[in-house]
This record gives structure tokens, sequence and C-alpha cells, in this order.
């Protein structure tokens, strides 16, 4: 289903946007990004936090590391500053290209076993499934940012994969 290289590639390009994304958050500041946007998690703000929530979560159940200790409810509200969230959203990139970097064709075989809070119960699926479903949320929820980011007057750097800095 997928590669190394794919996971590696998808790495980057999730650090690469964020990096985009994080330049548009210190120029707007806390106060517009707290405004109500109309999105599905309502701001930027919020979207942002929830985002950094799913990727340590994902993260957690595939390197064995930390994960947040809320649950979804509280997603939106991970960090109050500014500062921290910048902090925490680059470690978390780097955390993420880390794993990138060190797996094997061999790690993307069999079942991820997990239990989730959302769902309330026990889940197993396939890796490769669980790691596109890791990548597509981050696309989606940059796709929202990146809209949110265009009507608030901002210039998110571009999005396609093809024009990825090397």
């Amino acid at each position: 289903m997928i590669t190394v290289e794919y996971c590696q590639m998808m790495a980057r390009y999730n650090a690469w946007q964020n990096q985009s994304v994080m330049r548009c958050f210190k120029a707007l500041g806390l106060k517009e990004l707290r405004k109500d946007r109309k999105a599905f998690f309502g701001s930027l703000w919020a979207t942002g936090n929830h985002l950094l929530w799913g990727d340590q979560l994902w993260m957690s159940r595939f390197d064995g590391g930390h994960g947040p200790a809320t649950g979804i409810p509280e997603s939106t509200r991970l960090h109050d500053d500014l500062q921290l969230f910048l902090d925490d959203r680059l470690r978390t990139d780097r955390r993420i290209e880390r794993w990138a970097g060190k797996l094997r064709q061999l790690d993307l075989v069999g079942d991820l076993n997990w239990y989730s809070g959302a769902m309330k119960r026990d889940f197993a699926k396939p890796k490769a499934l669980c790691i596109v479903h890791f990548f597509n949320h981050q696309t989606h929820h940059r796709g929202q940012i990146h809209a949110m980011l265009t009507a608030a007057g901002q210039q998110p750097d571009d999005t396609d994969i093809p024009f990825m800095p090397d």
C-alpha cells in the first residue's frame, strides 16, 4: 500500500507546510487566531491545536512515545500560549521526521492495535492504513487552516507537493 519513501516524503511535506502556517500564525497574533471564522473547529487557533493534538496522538501509537493526556473534546485547547504552541509544533514535526527516517518497509506491515477514547473501544487496523490516515488528517486540517489564513489576508506557501523545497 505505502512505502518508507512515501512516509519520509509526507513527513517532510508536513514540516514544510507547518513552517508556512506557523509564520502566518506569528504574523496574526493570538487575538486574530482565536477569532471565530465559522470553520469546523471555529478558529485558526482551535484547528491548529486539534491538528497538533492529533499528530501527537497518532505518533504515540506509532512510536510508543508520549501522547496527549486529553481527549478530542479538549483537543482544541491543547495550548493557550502562542510561543508554547509554536515550540510544541516544531518538536512534534521533528519527532515525525525522526520516526519516518527510521522506518523500514517491515514496519509498515501488520496491524496497529489501540484503544480509542472517542469510540470507547479497541481497534486493530493495518499499520499502513493508519499511517495514510495520519498524513491525510494533517492535510485535511491544514487545508482548512490555509483557507482561513488566506481569508484573513495572509499568504501561506504553495501547498503542492511537487514544489516542496529539497
